[in-house]
């Protein structure tokens, strides 16, 4: 048996759980972004993108487009990734993976917004309006935690 931190066993929950949530979340952002304010993709990316390089990003087209994507992935992947690190010590992630998701999806959403987003370099100030706010919480329980946690569990047993 691998004695390192990350044995093979734990990379497809990871990758999987990550692309999946990675995948609703931008989904979500886009469409939202589209429908309210009429944004376009490329614009939600590089606003990801600002989060690292500040207002030069909206003027990197497609580049910083996909810099944007692949930050977004990579942080979708380091959530998918603590929470299966974690459910090796917790059980109960494993064991009531509908509830903990919802719980972690939460948990993530919380962190993302009070801390990541207020020490990145976006170069505007975030507002959350109730449809924004609400929308938010329940893309990051349902397509960002509870994901994670069912990926999780799907590869613990």
């Amino acid at each position: 048996m691998s004695s390192s931190f990350l044995d093979n066993r734990a990379v497809a929950p990871i990758l999987i759980g990550g692309a999946i949530a990675g995948t609703f979340d931008i989904s979500y952002a886009c469409i939202y972004s589209y429908l309210m304010r009429g944004t376009s993709p490329v614009r939600i990316l590089q606003s990801v993108a600002s989060g690292a390089i500040g207002a030069r990003a909206f003027t990197g087209g497609t580049k910083t487009a996909l810099l944007g994507l692949a930050f977004h992935f990579f942080i979708a992947t380091v959530a998918a990734a603590v929470y299966y690190l974690a459910s090796r010590s917790l059980p109960s992630l494993v064991n009531h993976a509908i509830i903990c998701g919802l719980l972690y999806g939460i948990v993530v959403y919380l962190i993302m917004n009070l801390v990541v987003l207020r020490l990145s370099a976006i170069p505007f100030k975030m507002s959350y309006p109730w449809p924004a706010l609400i929308g938010g919480l329940l893309i990051h329980m349902f397509g960002i935690g509870l994901p994670i946690a069912l990926v999780t569990r799907r590869y613990s047993k």
